[in-house]
């Protein structure tokens, strides 16, 4: 027998949105383990149906947010360079910045899930929220069109996360994938490669924690070598994590350098 109905009117008054076509909403917030459960119950009482689910959603809807913040940043930011451009729009919609909105529309609250999935906490997965905004996304789409999903992308996400980079770091675009940044810093002090090593992995499967320890071996000039540890909910965060420790202790030690090397006279250049 199907579940009630979630009530969508709060989550619709947050959106500034009433849909014309209220299952549109419930589709986008219906996970595949609710559908699959559904269609294993109609099958058993002799009414085979095909009930949908959020993930073709959640394709329409990535490539609408995509194309909204691209077409916003390209207005705002003539100066940018399409690499910068690029970086930042890969910042604005990636699943970890996502997140932020999901939680606070309280989109778990909404999710219909499958008991497998509700059992093992999906309410608060953050990929089946991520999942569920993108969805949401399409579903604005499919039902009002361009202008009602430009809205809530600019309300809800573009808007908050141009305002935190701006209160982090000016016009700077902020550093995204600390690996790689690291591995260029690394490169530039001439040092060997960064190693990571896992220290511990602890928990349930659903909650599993993951700590992480990134290498950096001295340099030639004769800097130390040092290991920095940070903790994620998968290996790939937690090696984020110790790569940005890292990166930041490399860039905290460039400026201590620079700051002791004395001034050159111009008239008096540097001896090579």
């Amino acid at each position: 027998m199907r579940p009630p109905a979630h009530d969508t009117s709060v989550l619709e008054s947050t959106f500034g949105h009433v849909f014309g076509d209220r299952r549109l909403l419930q589709q986008a917030l219906t996970h595949a383990s609710y559908a699959r459960e559904l269609e294993a119950q109609n099958a058993s009482g002799g009414f085979p149906a095909i009930e949908v689910d959020n993930e073709q959603m959640e394709f329409l809807g990535d490539a609408v947010l995509s194309f909204v913040v691209s077409q916003e940043l390209f207005r705002r930011f003539p100066e940018y360079q399409e690499g910068e451009l690029s970086k930042l729009r890969a910042h604005i919609v990636s699943a970890r910045r996502l997140l932020r909105p999901a939680h606070e529309l309280k989109i778990g609250d909404y999710l219909r899930l499958g008991r497998g999935e509700e059992r093992s906490g999906g309410r608060n997965k953050s990929a089946l929220l991520v999942n569920a905004l993108e969805a949401i996304i399409a579903a604005l789409f499919l039902d009002a069109g361009l202008d009602a999903a430009h809205r809530f992308i600019l309300r809800h996400i573009l808007e908050p996360e141009l305002a935190e980079v701006h209160k982090h770091g000016g016009e700077k675009l902020p550093v995204m994938d600390y690996k790689s940044a690291l591995q260029e810093a690394i490169h530039a002090s001439g040092r060997a490669q960064a190693r990571y090593v896992m220290v511990k992995e602890e928990g349930p499967d659903h909650r599993k924690m993951f700590t992480m320890e990134a290498h950096i071996p001295p340099s030639p000039a004769g800097g130390d070598a040092f290991v920095c540890r940070s903790e994620g909910s998968t290996k790939k965060a937690a090696e984020q994590g110790a790569a940005r420790l890292a990166w930041e202790r490399l860039q905290s030690l460039e400026r201590s350098s620079a700051a002791d090397r004395p001034a050159v006279s111009p008239e008096q250049p540097e001896s090579s």
